[in-house]
């Protein structure tokens, strides 16, 4: 979403809203991938799970300092939601089979769609995209990206008109079905083909 040729698909007024969630969606990814302890991880998780708690029933009780709290509290103060972001971020953390992982992935994709002001449906295949970023072990990557290459493409109505979310899904296909390889200027045309046109 924070990809400039994402953004510019978003309404104006929604655009502050829409970098905030999904810097703490990165925010949270970074914490998987660098949790080396399940432990320490949940209890970084746990952390933001209070915070999103605190950004809808008191967001004034916020603590200070923390530029990615600002922005959330500036543009989410009073909304909830955030909170179910970081319950599948956990839910990742903790699977240990490749169905909870595959299920962990396409909660937070479809988490992540949904508050972004999708459908949730729409955001399942990009979740296992994720999901296959966000393992270590090369075997559990691959089966998640198995996984991406065979969901099927969402229709189009499951975007809600959203075209920078239809963007995104259609982005993962693309390189779920490359087996994870970069095609760059074919990523390119194909986001400038859905921007223009919508498909």
């Amino acid at each position: 979403m924070r990809d400039p040729r994402v953004m510019v698909a978003v309404p104006q007024a929604r655009r502050a809203a829409m970098a905030g969630l999904w810097e703490l969606a990165a925010r949270l990814t970074k914490l998987l991938i660098d949790a080396r302890e399940p432990l320490i991880g949940q209890i970084k998780l746990a952390w933001w799970r209070d915070m999103a708690a605190m950004i809808a029933a008191d967001p004034e009780a916020l603590p200070k300092g923390e530029p990615l709290l600002a922005e959330l509290q500036g543009t989410w103060a009073g909304q909830g939601g955030l909170d179910a972001l970081v319950d599948a971020a956990e839910a990742m953390l903790l699977a240990e089979s490749d169905a909870e992982r595959r299920a962990a992935s396409e909660s937070f994709g479809a988490q992540l769609f949904a508050l972004s002001g999708g459908a949730g449906a729409g955001g399942k295949r990009w979740g296992l995209l994720w999901g296959a970023g966000v393992v270590e072990a090369e075997p559990e990557a691959r089966a998640l990206l198995g996984d991406a290459k065979e969901f099927g493409a969402p229709e189009r109505r499951d975007f809600a008109g959203d075209r920078a979310l239809l963007m995104l899904d259609r982005w993962a296909g693309a390189i779920a079905r490359c087996d994870g390889a970069r095609d760059l200027r074919g990523e390119g045309l194909l986001l400038l083909r859905i921007g223009l046109f919508g498909r």
